[in-house]
């Protein structure tokens, strides 16, 4: 807490000393008089806004970062833990999303075997197949997917029986997702999200997972698992709205009956505090600092891959500058992951980390439920990038991964998705700032 507190303030010193000096006062006397009152030893004298009002001390550190928070996503954070890493991806992410955007050129990162045909297991479904143009896909020539990424799909492909994942069985049939990027299909897939919150996540009442107080703030890893579930439905959301966005700006008709027309009322809906899910925002920044740190800590795998020639050479050059980008080793981005990790280190949750792998795979298989094959596929490949973080960060009993057993498949799909968390993030930031 005393490091926490003290990260704060400093942070809190430097946007006064920014607004000070403008004004012609000495950074020196702003550092001191305003450390000094921060930590609540003396009520100083600003020399620009005058005496102070009243005494700010450690026990008032919640009310002002929830203060702070506004400027950052126009609601307080809920978990103050969180605020400077949030601070930060503001601050960096956009580089970073114009080079994941890069890295997403290449094949390595692009091309996805993918079971297209597979059944929906947990529910029973009116037949709704979808042939518009804005949901259909098809698999690419064989002659332009490389050799040796599908010659290491196939070598690598395993079955764990209690792994975190289970990927589709590799086949002839890849997918470029350079060929069908997200947008919006028009599909409704609410049926499948409720499911997934309350049958799949971790709810001690399954019938109204949103009236469980316990669901998010619970002192456990169920509810981490519950937030980075939740920061995934948060990052699509966003991929929704900005789609619908990008078709009127294009002036492209929506699909008939559609009743999502408004991009800024549906980001309301979807992502606001005064919306359907009022931690939305937040989730969505604690699921992409999952992503992030997973990535920082898989990073000697992925140049060791890069160094090998097993990624090939141009996807290298393209993956390097992101490795080293100064965001994942920012000391505030991994709160996120450290607080599931000293969650799931307890006797407790050590014991019962099964429960998280099979409700990751089950997430994989109710994708399956999907009825809008591009909205399957993106649904996949994110779902198997967030289940390799958490592989990546836990492994099997809260130690991390063994990284020779990770493999290029969900290599790909961790980098996908920190892109799309990415992509998000400042597509919030530029609605939340409009």
């Amino acid at each position: 807490k005393k490091l926490y507190v003290a990260g704060f303030v400093w942070r809190l010193i430097e946007d006064i000393i920014g607004q000070h000096l403008c004004r012609g006062v000495t950074m020196a006397r702003c550092v001191v008089c305003c450390a000094l009152c921060m930590m609540g030893m003396v009520g100083v004298e600003c020399l620009v806004f005058g005496p102070p009002r009243v005494r700010v001390g450690v026990k008032n550190v919640k009310s002002l970062a929830k203060t702070r928070s506004r400027m950052w996503m126009s609601a307080p954070v809920e978990d103050l833990s969180l605020a400077p890493g949030i601070e930060a991806i503001n601050s960096l992410n956009g580089e970073l999303d114009g080079l994941l955007n890069g890295l997403r050129e290449q094949d390595f990162f692009r091309l996805y075997s993918c079971d297209m045909l597979a059944s929906c297991e947990y529910m029973p479904q009116e037949l709704f197949e979808c042939y518009t143009e804005s949901c259909e896909i098809y698999p690419v020539d064989d002659e332009e997917i490389p050799e040796a990424i599908k010659a290491v799909d196939y070598d690598e492909h395993d079955f764990q029986i209690d792994g975190w994942a289970r990927w589709d069985m590799p086949t002839d049939d890849y997918y470029d997702l350079k060929q069908f990027p997200e947008e919006f299909t028009g599909y409704d897939g609410a049926e499948v999200w409720t499911f997934i919150h309350e049958r799949i996540c971790f709810c001690s009442d399954q019938t109204d997972a949103k009236h469980d107080k316990d669901y998010y703030d619970a002192d456990s890893w169920k509810a981490d698992f519950n937030r980075a579930v939740s920061g995934l439905h948060a990052m699509i959301s966003a991929q929704i709205v900005r789609g619908i966005e990008d078709k009127l700006s294009n002036g492209e008709p929506l699909q008939e009956g559609t009743p999502w027309t408004d991009p800024r009322h549906e980001f309301h809906r979807r992502l606001s505090p005064a919306g359907e899910t009022p931690r939305a925002m937040e989730n969505l920044y604690f699921g992409y600092m999952l992503v992030l740190t997973a990535v920082s800590k898989a990073r000697d795998r992925l140049l060791q891959d890069c160094n090998s020639g097993n990624i090939d050479p141009p996807a290298a050059n393209a993956l390097r500058p992101v490795l080293s980008y100064p965001l994942l080793d920012d000391p505030s981005i991994a709160v996120a992951s450290k607080k599931l990790l000293d969650h799931a280190n307890r006797e407790d949750g050590k014991s019962c980390l099964w429960e998280a792998r099979m409700r990751t795979r089950e997430l994989m298989r109710i994708m399956n439920c999907v009825q809008c094959n591009k909205c399957r596929l993106h649904g996949k490949i994110s779902v198997l990038g967030l289940s390799t973080a958490l592989q990546v960060l836990l492994g099997r009993s809260g130690e991390g991964a063994d990284f020779t057993r990770v493999h290029r498949v969900e290599l790909a799909a961790l980098m996908t998705t920190l892109s799309k968390f990415s992509t998000a993030v400042t597509y919030c930031q530029k609605m939340t700032n409009s």
